[in-house]
């Protein structure tokens, strides 16, 4: 029998000691584990180490080129990249391990279905679910590619497959986490953007978070996961405006609500005396 093609995982951290090791231990089957650190302050490269990863440190300067420096340390040519909040299933192993015993002939990438949890539960519809993602690929020919480094996409040149199994996502430690997280990435989706002279708009604030709502919660059935699924369409819907607040707010140079430069016409101290 011909020796299966050599695989490597990757794994990039921050302070993620309460998650990883199930992380690591559902990657088991790999060749290796590459694990890259941003500084983390708790025991996370400690743990990282004794589960036998290769730990690398690394300032954080975005999750595509933290990501892509993973694979580009990585010994081995075809790479799985999995976040920390993520776990490989039986059955996704299973097909992975399939597709490498056949030298993963025929394609250059393949792509699964992100199950992810939220309220003690795994949404499974919606803009939730089957979500799938690319991570399973041959660096020579793709990887973290482009210029976004917030809702990071991998590419490759060549037939991308799909393969059956989920990976799971537990995205949120708790509810303030989620909304900590989605300030975080609005900022960040604003800046990208920014950079590339796009700007803000009455329709993009207005119709951004009610077209992302809908087309979650009702035609693409979000609203078959219960109440779950009702809190999970309106709080990233609400991502979506806090994106356009925080790019119309760069545009403008200002950081927040703030006096005017002038008092108001009537002779007020206009909004915000304190009265």
């Amino acid at each position: 029998m011909p020796k299966p093609v050599p695989l490597s995982a990757t794994v990039i951290t921050f302070n993620e000691a309460d998650r990883l090791g199930d992380c690591l231990a559902s990657l088991a089957f790999c060749d290796e584990i590459v694990v890259v650190d941003s500084g983390s302050t708790d025991a996370t490269r400690d743990l990282a180490a004794a589960a036998g990863a290769r730990v690398l440190v690394r300032p954080f300067d975005g999750f595509r080129s933290q990501k892509q420096y993973a694979v580009a340390q990585a010994t081995h040519d075809w790479v799985l990249c999995v976040d920390a909040d993520e776990r490989v299933t039986p059955a996704l192993a299973a097909s992975i391990q399939a597709a490498r015993a056949g030298g993963f002939e025929g394609a250059a990438g393949y792509r699964f279905a992100r199950c992810s949890a939220y309220f003690r539960r795994f949404l499974r519809h919606g803009n939730a679910y089957p979500d799938r993602k690319l991570r399973l690929f041959d660096r020579r020919r793709g990887g973290w590619r482009g210029e976004r480094e917030i809702h990071e996409t991998a590419s490759v040149d060549g037939p991308v497959r799909t393969l059956a199994g989920d990976l799971l996502h537990l995205p949120f430690r708790s509810f303030e986490h989620q909304l900590a997280k989605g300030r975080q990435y609005a900022q960040m989706m604003a800046e990208h953007a920014h950079a590339r002279g796009q700007r803000a708009s009455w329709t993009k604030l207005v119709l951004a978070p009610w077209w992302r709502f809908w087309r979650g919660w009702l035609l693409r059935g979000g609203f078959r996961d219960g109440w779950a699924g009702l809190v999970y369409a309106y709080v990233t819907a609400d991502t979506a405006r806090q994106k356009t607040v925080r790019l119309w707010l760069l545009q403008r140079g200002l950081s927040g609500p703030s006096a005017p430069s002038s008092p108001a016409r009537d002779g007020s101290a206009g909004p915000g005396t304190g009265r």
